[in-house]
C-alpha cells in the first residue's frame, strides 16, 4: 500500500541526495500520516537507512577513483552529517569518509586515518590550516615552518571543514 511519496522523517537532510523506495511490512496499512510521524517503526527504518547508506559509502571508499568522483559531488553532505545532532553515533564513521588535501599529498586527498598513520613519532596533534584555496594555503608561513619540521599539514578549503575538526 502506498502511503506517501515524500517522507522527510525517513531520511536525514544530509542524505537528501539519496533516492529510492522503502518497502516495509512493519507498517500497518491503515495508518494515518499524523500517526506515522510519531511511529517508532519509522525511527527504526530511518536508523537502518542511515546505517546502510554509511556502509555503502564505506564500500565505495575502497575504490579510490570512484570515491573521488563521489566525494567531489557530495562532500558537503557528509560534512553536514557530522554536524547533525541526531547523528552522533555515526560521527566517527562519517569522519573516516572525509578527505583533505595536505602538504605532502599533491593533488590527491587523504583521510584523517591516513594522516594519523603518517604522523611523526611523538606528534600528538593534527596540524591543519583553513583558508580560501589550496594555492593560498600552500604559501602560508605556518605551512612552511611545519614542512621544515617534518610535519604534514591538512588544507581545509571549505568553510565547513573547520567545524568537522
Amino acid at each position: 500500500v502506498f502511503i506517501m511519496d515524500d517522507c522527510e522523517q525517513l531520511i536525514p537532510e544530509w542524505l537528501s541526495f539519496l533516492k529510492g523506495i522503502v518497502d516495509s511490512e512493519d507498517l500497518p496499512p491503515n495508518i494515518s500520516r499524523q500517526h506515522l510521524q510519531h511511529d517508532r517503526v519509522l525511527k527504526t527504518i530511518r536508523k537502518s537507512l542511515v546505517k546502510n547508506a554509511i556502509q555503502m559509502f564505506e564500500e565505495l571508499s575502497e575504490n579510490k577513483d570512484d570515491y573521488k568522483i563521489f566525494y567531489e559531488q557530495f562532500a558537503k553532505n557528509l560534512k553536514l552529517g557530522i554536524h547533525d545532532h541526531e547523528n552522533a553515533p555515526n560521527r566517527k564513521k562519517i569522519a573516516d569518509l572525509l578527505r583533505y588535501h595536505s602538504s605532502t599529498s599533491g593533488d590527491d586527498m587523504v583521510s584523517l586515518q591516513d594522516y594519523v598513520t603518517r604522523m611523526k613519532e611523538g606528534q600528538k596533534v593534527i596540524y591543519y590550516i583553513a583558508g580560501e584555496s589550496k594555492t593560498a594555503l600552500e604559501q602560508s608561513p605556518f605551512v612552511e615552518q611545519c614542512k621544515q619540521r617534518g610535519f604534514e599539514v591538512l588544507y581545509m578549503c571549505d568553510p565547513m571543514d573547520e567545524y568537522a575538526m
